[in-house]
This record gives structure tokens, sequence and C-alpha cells, in this order.
């Protein structure tokens, strides 16, 4: 039975990432009431993070090309355990472009069941939600991703202890397309100019 249970573990999607997050836990454990970044490659990529934000305590989880069904699917490895004073999430971008019809009402629905996750274990936890970027090569889900952005903000603007981090309109040209200069060969990860404008926008947000 118990050989049958890891096997299945081991299927889940993203399985090995988190188990390395964990291993690197038990080795040294990262510090309560940091800043905790999660969600999907944009973050993973963000090697130098810490680097970026030497004025607060980072703690990084992005992991694979993760959707927020991922995110839900380890919050309790990966968000709750860390007891974070402040948590970023930048995470949707992978839902709306997937090979399933998702929409901007799914992906919401979505941000609001982790949303919910999070303040059910601290209800005065600062929650952070980074807009979804406008990558060259998702020009087929722009619609959907100035939609889901919108609905995003406007639900943080109902809740305390939040902020939405708008990098959508600082990476876009004055005819809204997306400016492939800050975009690798992919164009849809960042080059370094890309998380420049990113840290820049983030760290005002960041609690001291």
């Amino acid at each position: 039975m118990l050989s049958a249970l890891y096997m299945w573990a081991q299927h889940r999607p993203y399985w090995e990432e988190i188990q390395a997050f964990k291993h690197q836990d038990s080795i040294s454990a990262p510090p309560k009431k940091a800043i905790l970044f999660v969600g999907s490659s944009s973050f993973r990529f963000w090697t130098d993070i810490q680097k970026d934000f030497p004025n607060h305590v980072i703690i990084n989880r992005g992991f694979g090309g993760s959707s927020l069904p991922d995110v839900i699917r380890y919050a309790e490895e990966i968000i709750l355990p860390y007891q974070p004073k402040q948590v970023v999430i930048y995470c949707g971008e992978n839902d709306l472009s997937s090979r399933l019809s998702v929409s901007a009402n799914t992906v919401f629905d979505r941000f609001v069941t982790l949303f919910k996750i999070i303040r059910e274990k601290d209800p005065t936890v600062t929650i952070t939600f980074v807009s979804i970027k406008p990558s060259p090569s998702r020009e087929n889900i722009r619609e959907k991703v100035i939609e889901t952005n919108k609905l995003v903000f406007d639900f943080l603007k109902q809740n305390k202890n939040t902020s939405f981090v708008n990098v959508y309109d600082l990476m876009v040209d004055s005819n809204g397309m997306p400016k492939k200069e800050l975009f690798m060969e992919d164009m849809l990860h960042m080059k370094p100019a890309g998380y420049a404008i990113w840290k820049n926008a983030i760290e005002p947000y960041l609690l001291r």
C-alpha cells in the first residue's frame, strides 16, 4: 500500500521539485515571517531574487510551468509551513494558455480559492498579485490576460492587506503591443531587462 501511494505521489505534477524544496528546508529551515514568492517559471527563473531585494528576506518557491491548481495542490507544503508575512503570487498565465479552453473567470475563481487557503491559515497575511505579463508568444490569449488581471485587481481592492502589481502596462509599447526586447527567444520567458522592470515595480509593495 505504501509503495502504491509513493508511486502515485511521484506522478503528481512537479512532485520532484516540491520534494527538492522540502529537502532544502530540512537542511536549512527558512526564517518565519519572510516574504514568499510563489508561482510559475517567471519566478522560478528569477534566481538572483534575493540579490534584487537586499532589504528583504525572500523565499522563492516558483516551480515548473505551474498553474494555479498546482500551487493550490502544494499550498500545505510550500506556502503555509513558512508562515510568511507576505505572499507574492505570479500565476495564471499557464492556466489561460493550456490546451483546454480556460476562461478568465475560471482563472479568477482559482485565484480566489488560493487566496482563501492562505487567509484561512493567517487572516492578516499580506497577499500580493503580480499581473499576468503580455508574453508575445501568447498573443492569442491577450484579451483573457487583460480580463483576468482586471478581475483580480477588483477583487483585491475589496480585501484588506492586499496589493496588485501592474507589470503588464510596463511591458507594452504605446500601441499596447508587448516589448519583444524584454523577452528571450521563446518570447515567453524574460531577459534581465524584463526582471529589472519587475524589480522596480514590485519593490514598493514589499513589507518592511
